[in-house]
């Protein structure tokens, strides 16, 4: 996926971004930059700084220390006016009408009349929610609803999109009719996207940053991430394997990275077909699953995974 060519322009900067909550550093010396017209992904585990950083960029946290500029400016509260955002939890009354929501929420915007008319009624089409336009939001199913929060984030046209796992809860199809809608803003607005979600980030995004305990560990286009993988993703499900074991795999000429995962064992390799055999031989009965796949987003981030917590404090 290529990404648009008005990259030159910096919609959110982040230097050295400090966030502690108690004991528990959120974010940690947190650094990005995100090019204006293309969806960034933030990608990394619960926990990694993903929903602490965008709710800096909406205005909602601050930064103890560091330095942090959305649309050149700090985050504010008359900045949120060009920001549409779409939370973990949905924001929708649920005795409100459908169509009462979005009038209610672009009335906020300092929409009005004709131009609110049409633009809920055009989003309501959009996201195929016209028929449900006098039904109680309490009525409609997940899936309904997190297509109505992204109509409502996209109400007043914001140059800033910040999803906070936008997909929860929506089955393949409600998930085409979304990222076709956001995808279609590219180039006009900037998407920022959290998600745990890697092979859905690896579909959408322009450009991805690898989280993890609150700062970013890579950043770069889907294929620059994944440049210097080996050929074959293999997955095994091993409950029983030793860090003995995995440092044996490892070792194995052709083999790339090796990293546990729960009862799962990542690797990668340039022949997952001849790899596997070897480690059916070394595991005995141990293992209860194996597949083997072109490697993914999903091994580069395992991989910078890999290398971080390989290198010395």
């Amino acid at each position: 996926m290529q990404a648009p060519t008005v990259a030159a322009e910096i919609a959110v900067s982040a230097r050295e971004i400090v966030r502690q909550y108690g004991e528990r550093r959120a974010l940690d010396g947190f650094s990005v930059e995100i090019p204006a017209g293309c969806v960034f992904g933030l990608l990394g585990p619960n926990g990694s700084g993903k929903s602490t950083f965008i709710a800096m960029v909406a205005g909602m946290e601050r930064p103890e220390a560091g330095d942090l500029r959305v649309m050149g400016q700090e985050p504010s509260r008359a900045l949120r006016a060009r920001l549409g955002t779409v939370f973990q939890e949905n924001c929708a009354d649920p005795v409100m009408r459908t169509g009462e929501y979005l009038e209610f929420s672009g009335r906020l915007f300092g929409l009005r009349g004709r131009v609110l008319a049409e633009r809920i009624a055009m989003l309501l089409a959009r996201f195929g929610l016209a028929e449900r336009v006098d039904d109680p939001v309490s009525t409609l199913s997940g899936g309904m609803r997190r297509r109505l929060e992204v109509a409502r984030a996209l109400l007043h046209e914001p140059d800033i999109i910040i999803l906070d796992e936008p997909t929860t809860g929506v089955d393949p199809d409600e998930r085409r009719i979304l990222w076709e809608t956001l995808t279609a803003t590219r180039g006009r607005a900037t998407i920022l996207l959290a998600t745990n979600d890697l092979s859905e980030a690896d579909g959408v995004c322009d450009r991805i940053a690898f989280l993890q305990d609150g700062r970013v560990i890579a950043a770069g286009t889907p294929d620059e991430l994944k440049r210097g993988l080996r050929r074959d993703s293999v997955r095994i499900t091993w409950p029983g394997a030793t860090a003995a074991a995995i440092e044996t795999v490892g070792a194995w000429p052709g083999t790339g990275a090796v990293l546990r995962d729960g009862d799962v064992v990542h690797i990668t390799a340039d022949d997952g077909a001849t790899l596997i055999p070897r480690v059916f031989a070394l595991a005995g009965s141990g293992i209860r699953g194996v597949s083997i796949e072109a490697s993914r987003l999903e091994d580069a981030y395992f991989q910078f995974i890999k290398r971080r917590e390989a290198r010395p404090e």
